[in-house]
Parts: C-alpha cells; structure tokens; sequence
C-alpha cells in the first residue's frame, strides 16, 4: 500500500503549497504585532485583507517527541514564514498554561486563542470527540484524511465543536500506534483481567470491556508510573516516542498492530469567535498550512519507525504480534463499544455512521487497488 499512500501525501503537499504560494504572490504583509491586525496592499495597489496575530498555543504533547509533538512546530514556523511573520503562534508546553486533557476547553471559553492536541482527550465531555481522533479497528491514515477532506468528515468536525466555541483543523497525522508496552508477556484475552494499564480513547473503554484496569495518564507521567508498578503497561505513541520515554526499559514486551489507533489524527483548535473574525484570506493560509502539516506528519511518522524497531533486539524488546485470536475478540469488543456509543450520543452515531457509509464505498477500492501485504 505503499505507492498509495505515497500518491495522497503527494498531492496533498502540491495543493497546499500552490495555494499558499499563489495567496502569498498576491501579498505583501507587514510584521505582526503582538494584538495588531494589518490590512496590508497587493503589488497592483489594490488593497487585500489579512490579519496579524500573535497566538498563545498550548500543546498537548511536547515539542521535542518526533513526529507526535514537533509537527506542532512545522505548523509553527510555516505559518510564520509564508506569513511573513505577520502570523505568529507562540507554543507552550504540555501543562504550562492549561492541563493537557483540557485544551480544547480553555479554547472554547478563550483562555487561549488556539491550541494542539488530540480530540480524543475530550471524550468525556463529548462524547463523539475520539471518532476525530483514532477508531479501533477504523481507518488508516490516507483513509481518514478522505474522509475529512472529500467525504463530509470536515463538516460533521466542525458542527460537533462549533457547539463548544472551537473551531478545529486537521493539521496531523500519524500512522498506527503500538498496541502497548506491557511487564509480561499477554498470550491469551484472560491475560488482560485484572492488568492495570493506561490506555486512552475509545480502544480504552475496549480494553475496559476486556477486563483490564484503564487510567488516563498526561505522556510525561506515564515511565514513572510505569517503574513503579502503579501500572502493568501502557500505550502512548509511536516506537520512536516511546523508546525517548523509556517504556522499553521498563516493559520488554511490545506488541503489534495497534488495533486501537490504526491511525492518530491533530487538530489545530482555533475559538470560534476569533477564527469567524478572521479575514477569509487569512483562514485560507492557515487551513493550506494545516494542510502541508497533514502530509508531513504522516510522511515522517512513518519514516522514522523502521531503525527503531531494528534496534530493539538488542536493547532486550519483544516486538510481538498479537495472536489473532485475541485480535479477533478485541474487534468483537471494540464494534459492541461503538454501537453502545453511537446508541447513547446522536452525534456519535451520526459521525460514525458517515465513516462506516464511507469505508463500505471504499472498500472495493481497497480491496483491488493495492498489492497484498504479503506480497
């Protein structure tokens, strides 16, 4: 599925950087000011309206994590140099001005103008958030991009946080996640009863139904809890974040695929009021630039992952496969956990039922289109 996936990274990245180069051709704008706004003149000497800000952005994974926390700062230094540093994002770091599960919140009551985060940290508050996150046993990247972009994904996003005073963005994207990091080795579903693990999302509320002890836990407290036995096991990232975190000398057993996170989408959250205040011009530069972040994400997520796993024989790692029994059990699980959703939250069902109508389109595509995995 290489080639595929390689041809959307591809188009994406033309599209958003002919955009943003044909608006920018058409502007020359002034350097920010930290609550100005300028109205700068195109080289016709016409006037075209743009905006100048200067963001406080709260992150909800730190900057220096590759691929999951610096695609904040791509977006970051993009946007300030096709803005000609009209346009600036000020980032700070998990939990140094609001909690990391609480982004969109402090968005939405503006306490921040904008922030970085995963939308499935608002589960529980809207309920429908993690279908915008990442979907056990759901789409794959390119396949969720699709859907936001050409399926009506975008428009279900925005009216489910319209309603909280946030406006989101897709701005990045990773491939699969690891299933976890666990003390010992799990060979059969009874191995998950009673395993107190941190685990996010809806795959959480799975692993719940699984028998399996869940707490939510911020990335950074997650190796102490983890060496100290408050927890049996963890999932968080991708291999390259969580080898920097430590999980590997702590955990020996890594298991593979990550059901719960076939794919892990960001969002750009900008408060409604000031992103509806915005000059059209400005909005359109902001969303291309989002755009670029999508396709770079996802093509470094992926890059990066490859030498990891190479060296992690000799660090004392068991990357292991689940067995397919429990993949099978865990499936069956996660579609129960879903419709029980979807039949308690209308907008859940609503937003899920467009996903599933979207991947019974696709499905035959899928199926024909690309080499098998064992090829």
């Amino acid at each position: 599925m290489a080639q595929g996936s390689i041809s959307h990274r591809a188009a994406g990245v033309a599209v958003a950087v002919a955009f943003a180069a044909g608006l920018l051709g058409s502007l020359a704008i002034r350097p920010a000011e930290p609550g100005g706004r300028a109205g700068p003149a195109d080289r016709s000497g016409g006037s075209v309206a743009a905006d100048t800000f200067r963001w406080r952005m709260p992150v909800a994974f730190a900057t220096n994590l590759p691929a999951l926390g610096d695609n904040a700062l791509y977006v970051r230094d993009t946007l300030r140099a096709v803005s000609g540093d009209a346009m600036l994002l000020e980032i700070h770091e998990p939990g140094e001005v609001v909690p990391v599960f609480s982004i969109t919140e402090a968005v939405g009551d503006r306490k921040v103008p904008a922030g970085y985060t995963w939308l499935g940290y608002d589960q529980g508050r809207i309920p429908a958030s993690p279908l915008l996150g990442a979907v056990p046993f759901g789409m794959e990247p390119w396949e969720f991009s699709a859907w936001w972009f050409e399926s009506g994904g975008r428009e279900l996003g925005e009216s489910l946080y319209h309603g909280y005073g946030v406006h989101p963005l897709f701005c990045g994207i990773t491939g699969p996640e690891t299933a976890g990091w666990f003390r010992r080795r799990i060979d059969t579903l009874d191995d998950l009863k009673g395993l107190k693990i941190r685990f996010a999302g809806l795959g959480g509320k799975v692993m719940q139904r699984a028998g399996a002890s869940v707490t939510m836990l911020p990335g950074g407290e997650i190796f102490q809890a983890l060496e100290k036995g408050a927890i049996d096991a963890t999932e968080y990232a991708l291999p390259v974040v969580d080898q920097l975190l430590g999980f590997n000398r702590v955990a020996p057993y890594n298991y593979y695929p990550g059901w719960h996170q076939p794919a892990t989408a960001f969002h750009l959250v900008v408060n409604l009021a000031v992103w509806e205040a915005l000059e059209p011009a400005t909005q359109a530069l902001i969303e291309a630039v989002c755009t670029a972040g999508v396709t770079r994400n996802l093509a470094r997520s992926e890059a990066l992952q490859g030498s990891v796993l190479a060296g992690f024989t000799g660090q004392g790692v068991n990357a292991l496969q689940i067995a397919p029994e429990i993949l099978e059990a865990l499936a069956r699980i996660s579609d129960e956990v879903l419709a029980e959703e979807a039949r308690a939250d209308r907008a859940f069902a609503e937003i899920l039922a467009s996903q599933q109508a979207f991947r019974a389109d696709y499905a035959g595509w899928k199926a024909r289109a690309y080499l098998p995995r064992d090829f």
